[in-house]
């Protein structure tokens, strides 16, 4: 697996030799055909100035420097050099973990971007990687610690995944918003202990296995393909059916029948028995 980061994960006196591979790849935030934009005319890629509207020229690299805007037109410049000096800047290569803590108290929320966490190549280098996992994995606990990527300071979870370990760079706790608006909505409406059984019953009925390959993908994207394959071969393309707005019902009434749905859609998916006692009772009526 080709790795972009290469050092150790470090705690106490403990070095454990890793490589950094990302586990997803960046077109999975949006989609994975990228356009550009053209003049519509000559289907020439247009270019974007810098433009200074106050002496009416382009500006260039050299010329520009960031500001922050304390109030309305009135900025403090900070230049690049600034900002370096209070980045983590250097040749650190170490995954310097602080704390382990239970997997159930870290929050998915906090994630960011996943990477897989490459073990050395030498089975003595491969040993306390695979000591560690069997060890978080025993214990049930999250590694908690930070790192430097491309000379950023990245915060980081370390966390076992089948016979693995994956690292998710993890989000600044201030840049988590709080969900304490839709805790004391919720705590405040009241639950029906019918609606509850229904809601169960429908849940219970779709239950199933997480199958990713099937499960996780995405209509836009097929759609996106098709459309663009069926534009360069030339064909016409037919306008999308508009969606009928969902009918307001009650909702009991809407959990009766969705479960009523997912029942019929079960008995469905088991035919298999049908026929194997036809079988038998036709043997039978030939003795």
């Amino acid at each position: 697996m080709r790795t972009t980061w290469n050092g150790a994960i470090s705690f106490g006196l403990v070095n454990i030799p890793v490589g950094l591979a990302p586990a997803t790849a960046t077109s999975a935030r949006a989609s994975d055909v990228q356009f550009r934009l053209l003049h519509r005319e000559c289907m020439t890629p247009i270019k974007q100035k810098r433009w200074c509207p106050v002496h009416d020229v382009e500006v260039g690299p050299d010329e520009i420097v960031r500001g922050w805007e304390v109030a309305k037109g009135q900025f403090v410049p900070v230049e690049d050099e600034e900002l370096e000096a209070i980045e983590q800047r250097g040749t650190s290569h170490t995954i310097d973990v602080t704390r382990f803590v239970d997997a159930g108290e870290v929050d998915p929320i906090y994630f960011d971007r996943t990477y897989f966490l490459v073990p050395a190549g030498t089975e003595a280098q491969r040993r306390p990687y695979a000591l560690l996992l069997e060890a978080m994995r025993e214990a049930g606990v999250v590694a908690i610690g930070s790192f430097v990527l491309a000379g950023k300071e990245k915060l980081a979870a370390v966390r076992a995944k089948g016979d693995a370990l994956v690292l998710e760079t993890l989000f600044v706790a201030e840049d988590v918003k709080s969900q304490d608006e839709i805790d004391e909505a919720v705590s405040s409406t009241p639950v029906k202990k019918e609606e509850l059984k229904l809601a169960e019953q429908l849940i219970s009925g779709l239950l199933g296995p997480f199958e990713p390959e099937k499960e996780l993908t995405s209509d836009y994207r097929l759609s996106l393909r098709a459309l663009l394959e069926a534009k360069l071969e030339g064909h016409e393309i037919a306008e999308p059916e508009p969606v009928p707005e969902a009918p307001v019902i009650d909702l009991m009434e809407a959990l009766r029948a969705s479960v009523a749905a997912a029942s019929k859609g079960a008995k469905k998916a088991t035919p298999a028995a049908k026929p194997a006692a036809a079988k038998k009772r036709a043997a039978a009526g030939r003795k």
